[in-house]
C-alpha cells in the first residue's frame, strides 16, 4: 500500500475522530483496514495523520450511505493501492444495482396498476381449473408457479385438490402481470415476497412509497460520495 502523507499539518487520531463523532479506535481500525493510507509514526510510535487522511475519512463516510460499508471499504482500499480502475468498477456495479432496483420497483408498480380491482375472490377459495381459466393460462402454469413458491395453495383434506384462497389468487394475478411484462420467475419471487411481507396490495402502496424514497436517498448519497471521493483523488495527485 502506498503511503502518501501530505507535508504540513499533522493530526492526531482524536483530531480525525472528533469531526465525525467517531472513536479514536475506529480511526485506527479504518487505517488497518486500508480505508485510510498508512500513517507516519513518531519516534515514540504514535500515529500522525495529515489532511490527506482526513480527506480519505470524509470520502469513506460519504460513500457508505450510497454503496454500503463493504463496497465503500473496497473502493477506498483500491484507491489507496493505486488501483483506481478497480474502484471505478465497484462504483459502476453499485450504480447498476441501483438501476436494477429502480426497474424492479417500476415493474411492481406497473403490475399493480394493471390488476383488475373488480376481480372478487371466490368465497372459500377456488380450484386450479377455474383460476387458470380466469387468468387465461394453463393449469400446468399454475403448478409451475407453485414449484417456484410464487403461489402456495393448500390442499383440500378430503379430495387432495389444490385450493387457492384470496392471497393465492392475489399472488397468481400479480405473477401473471409480471410474466406478461417479460419477467422471469426468479425475478418475480422477491417481488411476491414484498407483497407478502407488506400484508397485501394496499399496504404495499406505502411500502412502495418508502422503497422509492430509499432509492432516491441512495442516488443522492452516491452523488455526495462521488464528490468526496473526487476531492480525495485530487489530494492524492
Amino acid at each position: 500500500m502506498r503511503q502518501n502523507p501530505q507535508s504540513g499539518e499533522r493530526l492526531r487520531p482524536v483530531d480525525l475522530a472528533r469531526g465525525h463523532g467517531l472513536s479514536t479506535q475506529a480511526v485506527r481500525n479504518y487505517e488497518e483496514a486500508g480505508i485510510l493510507p498508512a500513517a507516519a509514526r513518531t519516534p515514540h510510535g504514535y500515529r500522525t495523520y495529515t489532511p490527506l487522511h482526513a480527506g480519505a475519512l470524509r470520502a469513506f463516510l460519504a460513500l457508505v450511505p450510497g454503496h454500503g460499508h463493504r463496497t465503500a471499504t473496497s473502493i477506498m482500499r483500491a484507491v489507496n493501492q493505486d488501483a483506481v480502475e478497480e474502484a471505478f468498477r465497484l462504483i459502476d456495479e453499485s450504480h447498476a444495482q441501483l438501476l436494477d432496483d429502480r426497474r424492479t420497483l417500476q415493474a411492481v408498480e406497473n403490475a399493480l396498476r394493471d390488476l383488475d380491482p373488480t376481480a372478487a375472490p371466490e368465497p372459500g377459495g377456488t380450484f386450479i381449473g377455474p383460476l387458470a381459466d380466469r387468468l387465461g393460462i394453463k393449469p400446468a402454469t399454475l403448478r409451475k408457479w407453485e414449484r417456484a413458491e410464487l403461489v402456495r395453495p393448500r390442499r383440500d383434506p378430503r379430495t387432495g385438490y389444490r385450493v387457492y384462497d384470496e392471497k393465492d389468487v392475489r399472488d397468481a394475478r400479480l405473477t401473471h402481470q409480471l410474466r406478461r411484462g417479460g419477467y422471469l420467475l426468479e425475478q418475480i419471487a422477491p417481488l411476491i415476497a414484498h407483497v407478502r411481507a407488506a400484508g397485501g396490495l394496499e399496504p404495499l402502496e406505502a411500502a412502495l412509497s418508502d422503497w422509492r424514497g430509499r432509492l432516491t436517498a441512495r442516488g443522492r448519497a452516491m452523488l455526495t460520495g462521488a464528490a468526496e471521493l473526487e476531492a480525495y483523488l485530487r489530494k492524492r495527485g
